[in-house]
């Protein structure tokens, strides 16, 4: 791989990285499962990026990589359907019968 890929990729896995603590220290501070997702979610794309480029992986799309990927968006849908049903069951509960 050239330098300036690698120089991206280093980039790219900094970027999620940042993201996932961000997201993190909302769950720290909320306690809100929606945030520890999206944090635990940065971390699984950050892996993603990274392990190719220190494994010497040519192309992440043909490789066991992906799942990283694949787990990480999965969460985060798995995370956003369960807080609507949460929310959905609190409004449901504040309404007088």
């Amino acid at each position: 791989m050239s330098d300036f890929v690698l120089f991206l990729a280093g980039m790219a896995t900094m970027g999620f990285l940042l993201s996932g603590l961000f997201f993190l220290r909302f769950w720290w501070r909320t306690k809100d499962r929606l945030f520890l997702a999206f944090g635990s979610a940065f971390m699984l794309f950050a892996l993603n990026h990274c392990i190719p480029v220190l494994a010497g992986i040519p192309a992440e799309e043909r490789s066991w990589v992906y799942l990283f990927r694949l787990a990480g968006f999965s969460l985060l849908i798995l995370a956003i359907v369960a807080k609507r049903i949460d929310a959905r069951r609190s409004t449901k509960q504040r309404q007088p019968e």
